[in-house]
């Protein structure tokens, strides 16, 4: 009678294990649809070389007017120009202007970077492989907080002003 019961047991776990797998099967093929993984479209790749880019990572969106269009798949120094270049991935069924415009924008205050694209007016497209021409870098929101409280401007730096003619010691 304990042997069934343990029997019985097994089997309940087993059961359990093989649903708990399944979960995670589910939630892997969902997260691979979603995500662009295995079975996501596919897209074309350009390029876009910046002086700095923050916070920006591989993994970042692209976005054309706040609606994601691509990836940032890869950032890298370029050691000729010292500029960091950044490999992105854009959807094929988006075509941008060969003029358009991508700049590196912040989510929030605290929150993630992005890339944001303007597109230009131009009759041609950007190719697979090409860059950007027109690119505005990263912009240092608490650098230029710390210009405004501490300004660094010629009044900032003179030496204190004598007293006034006529008065006293």
């Amino acid at each position: 009678m304990a042997e069934q019961i343990r029997d019985q047991g097994q089997w309940g776990e087993i059961g359990v294990g093989a649903v708990v797998l399944a979960a995670a099967g589910a939630f892997l093929v969902y997260a691979l649809a979603h995500t662009s993984g295995l079975m996501g479209k596919g897209g074309y790749a350009l390029s876009a070389q910046f002086g700095d880019v923050g916070a920006l990572a591989p993994g970042a969106d692209v976005r054309v007017a706040g609606v994601k269009v691509g990836t940032v798949t890869g950032i890298v120094l370029d050691s000729k120009t010292y500029q960091a270049k950044a490999s992105v991935l854009i959807n094929s069924d988006v075509q941008l202007p060969a003029d358009s415009t991508v700049k590196i924008t912040q989510d929030s205050l605290l929150g993630g970077e992005h890339l944001s694209v303007e597109p230009g007016g131009s009759l041609q497209n950007l190719k697979p492989g090409q860059s950007f021409q027109n690119v505005q870098g990263a912009v240092d929101l608490f650098g230029l907080i710390g210009q405004v409280l501490r300004p660094q401007g010629a009044g900032a730096s003179s030496p204190p002003s004598s007293p006034a003619p006529g008065a006293g010691p």
